[in-house]
């Protein structure tokens, strides 16, 4: 992608949708925090479904931490790899309670040293929950952002590192959510919606095929 290109296409974007957010659902950083958390190699749609039963009855530490192991693996069972994201969550509860009076760190450090927190998750914290301008780097950015030119890169931090770049500041914040909304409804893997797209125009991708005739077709 062009660097002519960048802040047309990303004024695209902010004019579709001016203030993005994220799919999970949450009301405190502690339950955003825990929905990142259960959301490895799982859907947002999946892991909303547990924690609309979890919060309600367990939404800080030390109420997951009283849940222990079977209730709580109870409570998140219907999502992929509850069983080590029940360790890591319980794990997790401990630390922030013996060593942060019970708060979410914002800082990147001390996020990473929490069980099961990695450095995408660790930036959707300090962006969803405290505004700060990084970039969490999952499959559908690390696909648009090869797809599209606009971050070419073999592994995530690579393309985190260029986004951050090439990205116009005032874009920034929202960015992250941005990207993954077009990687999830529009840009996706096998068949991109190359003709419904708003930002095609600015994209270095060309489809291989045309796209299906979206007229009716006259019975012969």
């Amino acid at each position: 992608m062009k660097t002519r290109d960048i802040e047309p296409f990303f004024a695209t974007l902010k004019a579709a949708n001016p203030m993005p957010v994220t799919e999970l659902e949450y009301t405190s950083v502690f339950e955003l925090l825990t929905a990142v958390l259960l959301s490895a190699q799982a859907t947002d749609v999946s892991v909303n479904k547990a924690t609309r039963r979890l919060f309600p009855i367990a939404n800080t530490p030390q109420k997951i931490l009283n849940l222990g192991v079977d209730r709580l693996e109870d409570y998140i069972k219907t999502i992929g790899l509850y069983h080590s994201k029940t360790k890591n969550l319980l794990a997790t509860c401990e630390i922030l309670l013996e060593q942060h009076g019970g708060q979410v760190p914002r800082t990147r450090e001390a996020l990473e040293k929490l069980p099961g927190v990695g450095r995408k998750t660790a930036n959707v914290v300090l962006n969803s929950a405290f505004g700060e301008a990084v970039m969490a780097v999952d499959t559908h950015i690390f696909r648009v952002g090869n797809r599209t030119g606009l971050a070419p890169g073999k592994n995530p931090l690579e393309v985190e590192l260029k986004l951050l770049k090439r990205i116009p500041p005032e874009y920034l914040v929202d960015a992250h959510h941005w990207l993954i909304l077009l990687g999830r409804y529009v840009c996706m893997a096998r068949k991109p919606l190359c003709w419904q797209c708003a930002v095609a125009p600015f994209c270095d991708f060309k489809p291989k095929t045309e796209p299906p005739s979206l007229l009716p077709q006259a019975k012969s």
